[in-house]
């Protein structure tokens, strides 16, 4: 297996897994023409609704409350910021939870994003993502930015640094929108 990073600048991988849904979603990147983050976390989180007014710890090592909230970190910004927006750029998550808990974990932290369930850990592997936090995760979070042409622009392994991954994605974001304006004028 090779590291995520040998993924950077090449086309990114495509692939289908269950949403929380339970229904089948497809990403093919370069697909919607718009630039995407693809968040691969730990596990979804088992917190009571986080929001930025209420962000209390309860258990801070059962449950995933890093995981929680980076999710919510994204959850807000889709909310809040333009250049999250459904209509300039798209957010999907990975764990290797089954679909039920991620559809609990969905909404019980009103995410309006894909969460996908990959309890085999193909789609880690085809990005050269292995386990995270020294072997005790299942999988490392690490954050990809795919371009509106399909192509791995950047990525951010950061597992103890969840409220990183919400600020790289914004700056990148913002990077791609930038390039966008320059090509179209």
């Amino acid at each position: 297996m090779t590291g995520f990073e040998d993924l950077i600048g090449k086309p990114a991988p495509s692939f289908t897994l269950p949403n929380y849904d339970g229904q089948p979603f497809e990403f093919m990147p370069g697909g919607s023409g718009l630039p995407t983050a693809l968040l691969f976390y730990p596990q979804s989180g088992q917190h009571g609704p986080l929001n930025s007014i209420s962000k209390q710890l309860t258990h801070p090592f059962v449950g995933s409350y890093g995981c929680t909230q980076q999710i919510c970190s994204f959850r807000d910004a889709v909310i809040e910021q333009t250049t999250f927006k459904p209509e300039n750029s798209q957010v999907i998550a990975i764990s290797p939870d089954p679909v039920e808990k991620q559809k609990e974990f969905v909404e019980k932290q009103n995410i309006p994003f894909p969460v996908l369930s990959d309890t085999e850990k193909e789609v880690p592997k085809l990005y050269g993502i292995g386990k995270g936090l020294f072997g005790f995760a299942p999988i490392a979070r690490v954050t990809f930015i795919v371009d509106k042409d399909g192509i791995i622009r950047d990525a951010l392994d950061a597992t103890m640094n969840y409220g990183a991954h919400q600020k790289f994605v914004d700056k990148w974001f913002q990077k791609l929108e930038g390039e966008s304006a320059t090509t179209e004028s």
